[in-house]
């Protein structure tokens, strides 16, 4: 029988907190991630230092960690001269690191006051995070939906049996990537996820289709457990939250950018973030609208999680 982690936290009308960034807080600690691997190169050179981030989103009130594994691909490391058990390996690293950082966490009584042992997601970065060239931005891959289901086969039942809670499939550009894991979550039974798309404004992900129609395909299965948007514009995501909530019946989950825009060619961020203070102004907006689970990505940290955290507890 397929179990949904997310109940327990859910109950109650409670609001999920997820966790922020990974790859650019472990930029901002000094990490030097100009990599075709991003997050995933410390997997290999500084493990002790993503499992350092975990603990901290845990303490600033994350229900979930995600792990680092967005880039993480056999096709990655294969271009590092590893092999796909090297490969593997690598990828239930990044699974361990966030367990063994929950299970510390959760070993102090302390940490348990009115907290739910948290989860642990084991993310599943898109086709073109892969390819390393901002396609994950634009989508438009030319691939079959089979092809792509060829791609994230493999790589998803490694994680799904690493000891991850579920998985995280993110910033999914377009609709056929999202029914290619969706068919992927099929074949294996004990497999959940949520699915997020990026999207480009108010209505559309990043490919041009609009959000509420591929919420509505993707109702139809059983082991999504949540749909929702990341890497995203805030200023996109209450109309965002409004047209998936208006189309699903499962949890509407939100971790958009801190309000700086990315060069996806370029590589550089531009513009101002948003204070922690103003973030969780920007949430509980979020959630008035129907976000059950609300978190960070791309340049938001441990600051913004804590501050979400304290409004969801206000």
């Amino acid at each position: 029988m397929m179990l949904n982690p997310l109940n327990s936290f859910l109950a109650h009308d409670r609001l999920m907190v997820l966790d922020g960034a990974l790859a650019t807080e472990l930029e901002r600690r000094g990490a030097n991630l100009n990599d075709a691997l991003w997050s995933a190169k410390l997997l290999i050179e500084q493990p002790e230092l993503i499992r350092a981030v975990h603990a901290d989103y845990f303490a600033a009130g994350a229900d979930v960690a995600t792990t680092a594994s967005y880039q993480a691909t056999f096709e990655a490391f294969t271009r590092r001269g590893m092999s796909r058990a090297e490969a593997a390996d690598l990828m239930r690293l990044s699974v361990t690191l966030a367990c063994e950082a929950r299970d510390a966490f959760w070993a102090e009584p302390s940490n348990r006051v009115g907290r739910l042992r948290p989860l642990v997601a084991a993310s599943v970065g898109p086709y073109g995070a892969m390819l390393a060239d901002g396609s994950e931005y634009r989508g438009h891959y030319g691939l079959s939906r089979a092809a792509l289901a060829d791609f994230h086969r493999e790589r998803m039942q490694v994680l799904s049996s690493s000891g991850a809670d579920l998985l995280a499939c993110e910033t999914i550009p377009c609709l056929d990537e999202a029914l290619a894991i969706a068919d992927v979550l099929a074949e294996q039974n004990n497999m959940t996820a949520w699915i997020s798309f990026s999207c480009k404004d108010g209505e559309h992900n990043v490919q041009g289709e609009r959000l509420a129609d591929c919420v509505a395909v993707l109702e139809a299965y059983p082991h999504i457990v949540a749909i929702g948007v990341n890497c995203t514009a805030p200023e996109h995501v209450a109309s965002l939250v409004e047209q998936a909530k208006a189309r699903t019946t499962k949890p509407v989950l939100v971790y958009p950018n801190s309000g700086e825009h990315y060069d996806a060619e370029g590589k550089v961020w531009t513009g101002a973030c948003n204070p922690a203070d103003a973030y969780a102004e920007m949430a509980a907006r979020w959630q008035a609208k129907g976000a059950r689970m609300i978190g960070g990505c791309c340049r938001t940290g441990p600051d913004d999680i804590r501050a979400v955290r304290l409004m969801a507890a206000a």
